[in-house]
């Protein structure tokens, strides 16, 4: 008889089996009915939970007189009460850099798409409008200026990837020892909203928080080039959608990559999608195939760590449980 009980909220992925094949001594129940109060039923008879983008609230944490560990199945915690958690002595574990190269590529990704006008070519291309290439202009990354909001697990991965592009590299975060950003081979940056009006491209890799949502607005908009491409593979709500429509709307910049939205999935006729100048994707830009199975065996080593007494503090974001 299995000794552990965890509670899946998504597939049992391979990256995910790779651990608990192993384990014998956890039984691992796929859970995919993720209404808070089917939740709130059943938690207590776990002893760990994964979960993907359900809300894990106060009045399930209640109810989770077992509950060891909660694991994000990525790095984002936004709809994961933590003070509740912390109040409960549970710690919440993340998956640490198991993405972070992968949203790095996707930020990248958008850079080159809107620098180079990709879909706007293919699309007008395969009409055999050959005059759009002149029309509209591509221009080249290198020797332009870049500032990427954020110096964590993503933001550190992409400033070497900028580099290689031949960018000039800026970096704000008030957070970390700005010698790091120096060695990193960027610039460091005490106040980003100074800098907007001499960058090219500004790359949003910061978590969300109370600091951080809305921090790209109409006035932060408004101080960026005319000529200036915006990013976002963070998190919606951190640069203020009305005031990104309005911008792009205008010309204000000239264009932006937005990979999460405030409402997941937005509605087919938000605003955005109306736009040329903007390139979208669903939230994917830390899922490819290796980060999947890469964030599953984190999420699954990090539940059998914390069994075994031995979760890495550095996946725990309320340390103080520990």
């Amino acid at each position: 008889m299995a000794q552990y009980r965890v509670m899946l909220q998504m597939p049992y992925t391979p990256g995910i089996a790779s651990i608990f094949d192993n384990h014998p001594e956890i039984a691992v129940e796929q859970f995919t009915e993720t209404s808070e109060a089917n939740i709130v039923q059943h938690i207590g008879n776990y002893d760990a939970a994964i979960l993907g983008v359900a809300p894990f609230t106060p009045a399930i944490i209640g109810k989770a007189d077992k509950l060891k560990i909660v694991a994000r199945h990525g790095v984002g915690y936004d709809a994961v009460n933590v003070p509740a958690l912390t109040k409960a002595g549970i710690p919440l574990a993340v998956v640490g850099t198991a993405n972070s190269i992968t949203v790095a590529e996707h930020s990248l990704f958008f850079m080159l798409a809107l620098a180079k006008r990709a879909f706007l070519f293919d699309r007008e291309a395969r009409k055999g409008n050959w005059d759009i290439r002149r029309e509209v202009p591509a221009c080249d990354l290198a020797g332009r200026k870049a500032l990427v909001l954020g110096y964590g697990r993503i933001g550190r991965r992409l400033v070497p990837m900028l580099n290689a592009m031949q960018m000039d590299v800026y970096v704000y975060d008030p957070y970390v020892i700005q010698d790091a950003i120096v060695t990193a081979g960027a610039t460091p940056v005490e106040d980003f909203r100074a800098v907007l009006g001499a960058m090219d491209f500004v790359s949003v890799n910061c978590p969300k928080d109370e600091t951080t949502t809305g921090m790209i607005a109409r006035a932060e908009i408004a101080a960026m080039k005319p000529t200036a491409f915006l990013v976002n593979t963070a998190r919606g709500g951190i640069i203020d959608e009305a005031d990104l429509y309005d911008g792009l709307k205008r010309d204000v910049i000239a264009g932006a990559g937005i990979d999460p939205f405030v409402v997941e999935p937005p509605s087919p006729d938000h605003p955005l999608f109306s736009l040329d100048n903007i390139v979208v994707s669903p939230h994917s830009a830390g899922n490819t195939e290796e980060s999947m199975f890469r964030m599953g065996a984190a999420a699954a080593r990090n539940v059998v760590d914390c069994f075994n007494g031995k979760l890495n503090p550095d996946n725990v974001i309320n340390k103080e449980v520990l």
